[in-house]
């Protein structure tokens, strides 16, 4: 009985906040509309429609689908059954969405209209997923044949069954999407991603009076839990959108005030690169956020001048830590520029050799954490498990280095530093000062086998409109600026850099397309 009454779990968020906030407007998508009072009573229903169709206590449901209110329904009713959200990258191909589906056991498959095929086509890959379930999109859809129906399950009306789980129990296994050929499904408890919320809305001031705009892929950490989850925890108004391109971007914007908007990095420079752009249109946006992938110092300027009433906030962190390990605040954007600030009120964090020992500051070493936002573990992957916790703290894979002032800057994703002609080099610092030429709208670079360097550096670069640049400026221009092993030994000028829904940079694409080019 105690415990019960102390509960907090993700879907007590929810009902406290419809209590706090009935009549306000919780949820906007497409032509859909809703109140917090609303949006409660709705999840409790689906929940209790699942529960008819078979889904149970610890259940893992998959979800592949697009954003929408839909998905944003069904993230809570799986929370209020005690079900396991498992969200997949609907960028994947049908053998990799097989695979966690097998991997994470899922049999409930959810999906909308437009992701129905590949859903169908991974789940016959030898899946246990007996049973779909069709949820609505941004735009008005027909339903798809064949699948249990998201307004059906939604107008059940029997009472939900007893249930027993706590903050500890699971709420989430999402799989990461590194480089290796089998992601990891990081398993989140309600008390993981509840501590991260406490964090988010601390650090990074989201309020009940944000008007925000979800664009970035709910299926990824970042939209759902840096700020999706918090802005309902506060009560804020949640505009959620499935496309992130600028003018749709610009024209919700302007239609519903947005105040709060987070984005990668990349979504923010094809902002600043539309002709739609206009400052006075989109004046009530006053908080906006970055991660996913670090910002250009000099695309960071340019946000500072061109839209100069927006406070900005660089979070970092990444899927085991619930995601966020730290964060860089508006008053730091300038003074410290390109690092990612401090841990946030949740999280401790260090920089640490092969040792486990402190580096100086300024050294290099590996960004590592503890906090009550990480992860239970891998699931179903107990060596991984003691690899990333090894030590007594968590082991982020990336290289940074910590000042005097206890700020830190992420310098390269290990397995992204290239070992050029007996040399490390940090694939950022070259990217840095390629971003300060002005004709380059976007930059990556890789390393790339070669028989004299052993690695060459290489650099990928998309130029702005009308803009012209030849290999022997960008090199030139990089030897004036920084030693001669950093500077590129090839350049690739291509139309646009391959990445993910989040907007993330998918360098393992531009290894395997470049990988023969001499």
């Amino acid at each position: 009985m105690t415990s019960t009454i102390r509960r907090q779990t993700l879907s007590d968020v929810l009902r406290r906040t419809a209590l706090r906030f009935p009549s306000k407007t919780a949820i906007i998508c497409g032509s859909t509309q809703w109140t917090y009072q609303e949006f409660d009573v709705l999840v409790s229903q689906l929940a209790a429609g699942l529960s008819q169709l078979g889904v149970t206590q610890g259940e893992r449901v998959a979800v592949l689908a697009r954003n929408s209110h839909g998905f944003a329904a069904l993230r809570f009713a799986l929370a209020r059954l005690g079900a396991v959200l498992v969200p997949i990258n609907f960028m994947l191909k049908a053998d990799e969405v097989a695979y966690i589906l097998r991997h994470a056991g899922a049999r409930f498959l959810a999906t909308d209209s437009g992701l129905a095929e590949l859903a169908h086509a991974a789940a016959a890959l030898q899946t246990q997923v007996r049973e779909f379930i069709w949820i609505p999109s941004e735009e008005v859809t027909a339903p798809v044949q064949g699948m249990h129906h998201f307004d059906d399950l939604a107008a059940c009306q029997d009472p939900l069954p007893e249930t027993s789980f706590t903050g500890t129990d699971l709420l989430q296994i999402v799989y990461t999407s590194g480089t290796e050929s089998s992601p990891k499904g990081a398993m989140l408890t309600h008390d993981a991603v509840l501590w991260q919320y406490v964090s988010c809305i601390a650090d990074a001031e989201i309020a009940a009076s944000d008007i925000t705009l979800h664009a970035l892929p709910m299926y990824h950490c970042a939209q759902l839990d840096v700020f999706f989850g918090p802005s309902i925890f506060v009560g804020s108004t949640n505009i959620i959108t499935a496309k992130p391109v600028p003018d749709n971007l610009l024209a919700l914007m302007e239609r519903f005030r947005i105040t709060s908007f987070f984005a990668a990095p990349t979504v923010w420079i094809a902002l600043l690169r539309s002709p739609l752009l206009d400052a006075e249109k989109i004046s009530s946006l006053v908080k906006g956020y970055y991660g996913a992938s670090i910002m250009p110092v000099e695309v960071l300027r340019e946000l500072s001048t061109r839209l100069p009433l927006v406070r900005l906030w660089n979070l970092y962190g990444q899927t085991e830590i619930a995601p966020l390990a730290t964060l860089l605040g508006p008053d730091d954007q300038l003074r410290k520029p390109g690092s990612c600030g401090r841990p946030v009120l949740n999280v401790e964090t260090r920089v640490v050799d092969d040792d486990m020992q402190d580096v100086m500051p300024g050294e290099v070493g590996e960004i590592v954490h503890r906090s009550p936002h990480l992860m239970l573990g891998y699931f179903q992957d107990e060596e991984k498990t003691r690899a990333a916790f090894a030590g007594g703290w968590f082991h982020s894979g990336d290289l940074g280095i910590i000042d005097d002032e206890g700020y830190i800057s992420v310098v390269d994703r290990k397995k992204d530093m290239i070992k050029s002609g007996g040399e490390n080099v940090a694939s950022r610092e070259v990217e840095e000062m390629i971003y300060k030429m002005p004709q380059v709208s976007e930059v990556a670079v890789i390393g790339l086998a070669d028989p004299q360097w052993v690695e060459a550096v290489t650099a990928v670069i998309v130029l702005k409109f009308g803009q012209v640049l030849s290999e022997e400026d960008v090199v030139s221009f990089c030897r004036s600026q920084m030693a001669s092993f950093k500077s590129p030994k090839r350049v690739i000028f291509v139309d646009a850099l391959p990445k993910n829904p989040s907007g993330k940079l998918l360098k393992r694409e531009l290894r395997n397309s470049y990988k023969n080019v001499v």
